[in-house]
């Protein structure tokens, strides 16, 4: 669930190289789900894991650290407003 907020985070902070990377990540034909997660989820957390795999590949490691700490900083403030 987290991967796939995630990616719904920063789709509109990506470049359209990477956004087109996601694309072919989240349309990729899984041949297995989990059974803890649905087939959204699923796809999401791929296309994300296909976003990190691009960015570490080709070297963008800035990026790929900017956008984890954008991740990051969500998922914290959201863990935050629930504890409160």
């Amino acid at each position: 669930k987290s991967q796939c907020k995630a990616v719904k985070l920063i789709l509109p902070e990506l470049t359209e190289e990477e956004e087109s990377i996601v694309r072919r990540g989240r349309n990729a034909n899984p041949h297995t789900v989990p059974k803890n997660a649905d087939v959204e989820e699923y796809r999401y957390a791929t296309a994300l894991e296909s976003l990190f795999g691009y960015l570490e590949l080709t070297d963008q490691k800035k990026r790929l650290e900017e956008l984890m700490k954008r991740i990051i900083a969500v998922i914290e403030e959201e863990y935050k407003s629930k504890n409160e």
